[in-house]
């Protein structure tokens, strides 16, 4: 834990003096070995993020950046203008026309991306995920931020303990189309209807907020005027859970929030006790997300890792590297890399960590 925090905090010391690079424009340094073992001069790495002005996307650009600047490539971070594929597809296009030599992308839409994703590997571009997938045939890994499964579980079973084991639940997420959303929330029924413990938890739900603030509120008003039982909604949505979080605490509602939420922005929602909205949330941490694709996107353009299953790759001083890519469970033998496990933030750690991200 503290390696953790220790690594957290000297990123963000490292990331505030990046700033001006940062954010829709390509910022570079002289050329190095790469921290991925391999030689990175004149190497372009661009990361694609779901949409401008999200905080959690930030952090995993700032994360991504400290690992390419370091070892002396060029990066390029891209924000779209809206959390929409179209919107990411226009940035990829341009970015292939530039000539990179890896894309990262946080995909709004698995399939809607596949054509120009296979466009650019077409073009010679190693093309990598993380935090939402495409198509797994058209990208060479995806930087899970945690299994599938682990945090589906982590969320129902945070459901059910401050449900009291029974009662109606929503769930609000993002985008009808976000994989990442879809598959946890899809892990989190398939628990729920396989397990007798869970069966006395009634979803009502899912509804979406698009990753919007505005909408992300209006829709948990709307979830609070149409089921006057409702005990809890689980936000598995950064954007989602703070919109929700603050909605539930204004109105002083009986209603209690769980999800996926970013510490700095949930620390004053986050008790155990009626004046706060949400007892307890999970999260990872998205800067060393964004870290663990910059070392995989080293790995891919320097071809110490190919993208196959069984691969192996160095990540500096992360936690757990080196790092091994493991075959998708969907019975594709496409590869992805799992960060680590869902971490709960709660009233006793929350003041350590609200600072950090």
């Amino acid at each position: 834990m503290k390696k953790k925090v220790l690594s957290v905090l000297m990123c963000a010391a490292l990331a505030a003096t990046m700033l001006a690079g940062c954010g829709g424009s390509s910022s570079s340094s002289e050329g190095s070995t790469g921290a991925a073992g391999g030689d990175t001069s004149g190497k372009t790495y661009a990361i694609v993020t779901k949409s401008a002005g999200n905080p959690y996307n930030e952090k995993e650009a700032e994360g991504f950046q400290e690992v390419i600047e370091a070892a002396g490539g060029t990066c390029i971070v891209q924000n779209p203008e809206s959390a929409t594929a179209d919107a990411q597809i226009t940035v990829i296009q341009s970015l292939i026309s530039q000539g990179v030599d890896s894309i990262a992308i946080a995909a709004n839409d698995a399939n809607a991306l596949a054509s120009v994703c296979q466009e650019a590997m077409d073009a010679g571009i190693q093309v990598l995920t993380l935090d939402s997938d495409v198509n797994s045939a058209t990208r060479k890994t995806f930087c899970n931020q945690a299994g599938v499964q682990e945090v589906g579980q982590a969320l129902i079973d945070a459901v059910y303990d401050i449900a009291g084991g029974e009662g109606q639940y929503a769930i609000l997420s993002a985008t009808s189309q976000a994989t990442n959303q879809n598959a946890w929330i899809e892990a989190m029924k398939s628990i729920q209807e396989s397990d007798e413990k869970y069966s006395k938890l009634e979803l009502v739900e899912v509804a979406y907020g698009d990753d919007e603030p505005q909408k992300s509120t209006d829709q948990t008003q709307a979830l609070l005027q149409n089921y006057p039982d409702l005990k809890v909604i689980c936000a598995p949505t950064t954007v989602g859970i703070s919109a929700a979080a603050k909605v539930l605490q204004d109105q002083k509602s009986s209603v209690k929030l769980t999800g996926l939420g970013l510490p700095s922005e949930m620390a004053e929602y986050i008790g155990a006790d009626d004046a706060h909205s949400c007892p307890y949330m999970f999260l990872w941490n998205p800067i060393d997300l964004g870290k663990l694709a910059g070392y995989a996107s080293i790995a891919l353009v320097d071809g110490t890792i190919t993208g196959a299953a069984g691969d192996t790759f160095e990540a500096g001083d992360m936690e757990n590297s080196p790092y091994t890519l493991t075959e998708l469970a969907d019975g594709s033998g496409a590869s992805e890399i799992i960060l680590g496990p869902p971490f709960q933030f709660n009233p006793d750690n929350i003041e350590e960590w609200k600072s950090i991200y």
